[in-house]
């Protein structure tokens, strides 16, 4: 079960990599639903940019382009947008996560980090920023740092799914909390909808926090 839920875990992380730049890193001019799961490939959840200042109008439609090249999956044609993005508007956090998160992909964490670090100055408590700087903590093997990145996300936004899904994730395949990780998929599910491969998980979990309950109390 462990070694299937890791190949899906992999399967997924690419997935929510390229949900996270349409949704979850969003900044100006984002349309959509914000209970849409990620496989849909419009999932958000994340604190836009939109939703904290105005947004010049020449803003809006230089990121929206970006974010459709990032969409098509045309990373580095996206990368150059972004890039000539935050030096006419360098004061959107949305921008510097999807550049962060086009340097992940790329295999570039150095990169990434600067660009997680970039957006986190601008707002230290953009949902999103925190969402990315966890997932390179947690590649890297900081499970705690990570999961202090996450909480702070879910704190600050606690409708934010994406980073309730990654706390599940974590505390399941990393921390070996199995309870804690029911509890955080429990809540994804609640904010996205039905998701099916989640909701397979959540029974699992169930099942297996309950057994490890029962045997607790035999210890006792």
């Amino acid at each position: 079960m462990l070694l299937r839920r890791c190949t899906d875990f992999g399967r997924r992380s690419a997935i929510l990599l390229l949900l996270l730049a349409m949704a979850g890193c969003v900044g100006p001019g984002f349309r959509g639903d914000p209970r849409t799961p990620p496989q849909s490939a419009t999932a958000t959840g994340a604190v836009s940019d939109s939703q904290t200042r105005a947004i010049p109008p020449n803003a809006n439609t230089l990121f929206e382009q970006a974010a459709a090249l990032m969409a098509a999956g045309d990373f580095v044609e996206a990368e150059l947008r972004f890039k000539a993005f935050v030096l006419q508007y360098p004061a959107y956090p949305g921008a510097w996560v999807n550049l962060a998160i086009i340097h992940s992909v790329s295999g570039d964490d150095e990169a990434a980090q600067a660009a997680v670090d970039e957006a986190l100055v601008l707002n230290p408590n953009h949902p999103a920023a925190l969402n990315q700087l966890g997932m390179l903590l947690r590649r890297n093997g900081k499970f705690l740092e990570a999961e202090a990145a996450y909480l702070k996300a879910v704190t600050v936004s606690p409708a934010y799914a994406l980073a309730h899904y990654n706390l599940g994730v974590l505390n399941e395949l990393y921390l070996q909390r199995l309870d804690v990780a029911l509890q955080h998929f429990e809540n994804y599910q609640a904010l996205t909808g039905e998701d099916r491969l989640v909701a397979m998980w959540i029974t699992d979990l169930t099942r297996r926090v309950a057994a490890s309950r029962r045997t607790a109390n035999v210890a006792e």
